[in-house]
């Protein structure tokens, strides 16, 4: 499993950091090879990290793997920056990989802090291995959580999004996806610290850490199969639009009425069967690309027309403008309209239900200070669009609770929680999630499949349905449990129509957030110092 030479290479860790890349979603690689395939790549770069001779090559190989990693799980900026954005083909190779080399830093950061408290790998005992474990999940996971939480964060390609089908996925309910990085970081490290104490020459030890990760993993299937929450009203049908709107003809003047009126005719499409009839009609983020007042009120009213006919709600994403105190206000929203809505209210934004994105896309939704000039080189429909509040109200809906969030905005588990819990300003907590997202900047490549991974661990932190409606893929129905109900395939006009049942209830990881996950690694990389001193004293 481990190689076996004392010399340090560097070519295994790019090796590594490639195969890793693929175990973040489906496709090549089947769904449940993936949480084995990610520990197992994990195990063998931990093992590298722990045997190399020289904190320089340590350093310098973790980078490289981090590099690769980012590199090839996160090849679709390219598309974006090159096919739509039209930036030169050598420039916006450039900057992926600069983004990468970026990201690749927190990597280095987590194996220089690993490093500093386990200063001997060999010749540990059982103890030792364990504490040597502790300390290096933690380091790992301190610095996953300063990626996904400084800069605005950029927690894609988390380790333990490679596991929602696997047998750590259940501790995402009691201590969140940066606990099961942790646990995924413990259990790498005992696989390696067992492979490094395990040779001829090396004095016999217990397999008492190896053991516990067995325990844990036995633990993760347990607490995956616990019923945290509990039907809250009746099972209601909804639809889920998917147009499959080309991104380099949405923006354009001639084509852009053609790709609204294909998403109005997806709305109105008869149910199945009458008892079918959706109830919610979910359409994807900027489906209507222009600003409410740029449209006409006969625009508005085919709308309205269609929510009556259907007998439902619609959710619809548009950017919103409003002018206040002299100042122009842009929003990246979702906002509902039914039968009752009017024309008129809607181009003067009296909405009934709104929710604006708050959590901002750098350089797609704002520029970043000193970036002007990456945004100008870009073709792309920009804007610095204001920020929403961080916990709105969420759009009721019958009996039930929707909580929206836009795009991206589902990576920050601990900001879906704000809209999981109840609130004594805003009202009831979600009992069902909605995501609205358009992914056709990025073609059909792993960008969709990833975000879909992204998705089914909200619904296991929060023991909540995620309904998933995106303009090219992957639109989706998530059981509470994480599950996928249904899905559209990636690039076709269609839409799914599905039952839904609301849940209610929490589950610990909704109660306390990532707080005890940062906590308790700070405590365990105190303990470190224990560790650090052993082996000082085994030196001496």
């Amino acid at each position: 499993m481990f190689p076996r030479s004392n010399s340090f290479r560097v070519l295994p860790l790019i090796v590594l950091g490639a195969v890793q890349a693929l175990s973040f979603a489906p496709a090549p690689l089947p769904g449940a090879l993936l949480p084995f395939l990610q520990l197992l790549c994990f195990s063998a770069f931990s093992y590298y990290m722990l045997k190399a001779p020289t904190n320089r090559s340590a350093l310098w190989g973790a980078w490289l793997f981090g590099v690769t990693q980012f590199s090839v799980g996160l090849y679709w900026f390219y598309i974006s920056m090159h096919d739509y954005g039209g930036m030169a083909a050598p420039l916006a190779a450039a900057a992926v990989f600069l983004f990468a080399a970026l990201m690749a830093l927190y990597y280095v950061l987590a194996v220089a802090v690993g490093r500093f408290f386990i200063r001997r790998s060999h010749g540990l005992d059982w103890k030792e291995q364990l504490l040597a474990a502790l300390v290096w999940a933690s380091a790992w996971t301190l610095f996953e959580w300063l990626r996904g939480t400084l800069f605005t964060g950029f927690p894609w390609l988390n380790i333990a999004y490679a596991h929602v089908e696997g047998m750590f996925a259940g501790w995402a309910t009691v201590i969140g996806t940066y606990g099961v990085s942790w646990v995924v970081a413990f259990a790498a490290a005992t696989l390696a610290l067992f492979a490094l104490n395990t040779s001829s020459t090396a004095p016999k030890t217990h397999n008492y850490p190896v053991v516990i990760t067995v325990l844990c993993a036995v633990i993760g299937i347990v607490l995956g199969g616990v019923q945290w929450s509990k039907p809250h009203g009746d099972p209601f049908f909804v639809r889920l639009a998917q147009g499959n709107v080309d991104q380099g003809l949405k923006f354009d003047a001639e084509h852009l009425p053609r790709g609204v009126q294909l998403y109005q005719e997806l709305a109105a499409l008869p149910a199945k069967t009458p008892e079918s009839r959706p109830s919610v009609i979910i359409l994807p983020e900027t489906v209507v690309p222009l600003f409410q007042h740029q449209w006409p009120a006969s625009f508005w009213q085919e709308w309205i027309d269609i929510a009556a006919t259907q007998q439902a709600t619609l959710l619809i994403g548009a950017p919103l403008y409003a002018e206040q105190g002299g100042q122009s206000l842009y929003t990246n929203s979702i906002f509902t309209i039914n039968a009752e809505s009017s024309p008129s209210a809607i181009q003067q934004l009296q909405l009934e239900q709104r929710y604006d994105k708050q959590h901002l896309v750098p350089f797609g939704e704002f520029v970043p200070t000193g970036f002007r000039w990456f945004v100008d080189a870009l073709a792309i429909p920009l804007g610095d669009f204001n920020r929403g509040a961080p916990r709105q109200r969420n759009f009721q809906i019958g009996a039930q609770y929707i909580g929206p969030n836009i795009c991206y905005e589902d990576l920050f588990g601990e900001e879906i929680l704000l809209g999981v819990r109840d609130h004594p300003e805003h009202g009831p907590g979600a009992t069902v999630l909605v995501n609205v997202s358009n992914l056709g900047w990025f073609g059909d490549s792993w960008a969709l499949r990833q975000h879909l991974q992204i998705a089914r661990m909200r619904s296991i932190e929060t023991a909540r349905p995620m309904l998933r409606a995106t303009n090219t893929g992957m639109t989706a129905s998530i059981l509470a449990n994480g599950e996928l109900q249904a899905v559209l395939p990636a690039h076709s006009v269609s839409v799914l129509d599905v039952e839904v049942q609301g849940m209610t209830g929490h589950t610990p990881y909704t109660l306390v957030g990532n707080g005890p996950v940062v906590i308790g690694s700070l405590v365990l990389l105190l303990l470190g110092f224990r560790l650090r001193s052993r082996n000082q004293r085994s030196k001496s």
